[in-house]
């Protein structure tokens, strides 16, 4: 453990550490072998709610072709560009990684049209950032939750952004600078590839 803290020490003074966490609503014991990051990694890598984004198209409802871009093809990218940014920056890869793969695990199926309808027959509007988190919180793990540290859950919450400047100072107030990268990955990698979808679709 203590070697995987002294790894941790060599990042920026700006990283959020897994030493540091705020910690979980349950305390566990620390693993000798893997961050608090890492474990939240993992945990979100082998729900259900993981496994069933490769059937949840992006954008379109049923598209006839193997190359659209699924939910699950959408995760993988933007934790790949959310690495990347991290690595660069040298903040915490894990923490980035983590609220990356867990950030739209509460999307609907059948693309955006999903969602608006769904915000139609809500009184209040559907807000897939909400519905991630009560994913990990509650429904995985036979209504158990995952029990994940504060930071992937307040990353997984605050991922969505309005539009327009989506890093004021009042609209980040509380996100790590990872999470902060992962807003920002998930932007840099739907609009690249929504337009593509439009594209082989002819739009």
């Amino acid at each position: 453990m203590n070697r995987l803290l002294a790894r941790e020490e060599t990042l920026s003074p700006y990283a959020a550490k897994s030493g540091s966490s705020e910690g979980r609503e349950i305390p566990e014991p620390p693993s000798p072998i893997r961050t608090e990051y890492q474990r939240d990694r993992d945990r979100i890598l082998h729900t259900k709610a993981f496994r069933r984004l490769k059937h949840k198209t992006q954008v379109f409802i049923a598209p006839q072709g193997d190359h659209y871009v699924t939910r699950l093809t959408h995760t993988l990218e933007v934790a790949q560009i959310a690495r990347t940014i991290a690595r660069a920056l040298n903040l915490n890869e894990d923490l980035t990684e983590a609220i990356a793969l867990g950030h739209d695990l509460g999307h609907t199926p059948f693309g955006h049209i999903g969602e608006d309808e769904l915000g139609s027959l809500h009184p209040g509007g559907f807000k897939h950032n909400h519905q991630s988190l009560r994913v990990v919180e509650q429904l995985e793990k036979e209504g158990n939750g995952l029990n994940l540290t504060w930071e992937v859950r307040q990353g997984i919450l605050m991922h969505s952004k309005p539009r327009g400047d989506f890093l004021r100072g009042d609209l980040v107030e509380g996100l790590t600078l990872e999470g902060q990268i992962c807003r920002i990955s998930d932007a840099v990698a739907y609009l690249n590839h929504d337009l593509m979808d439009a594209f082989r679709a002819g739009v």
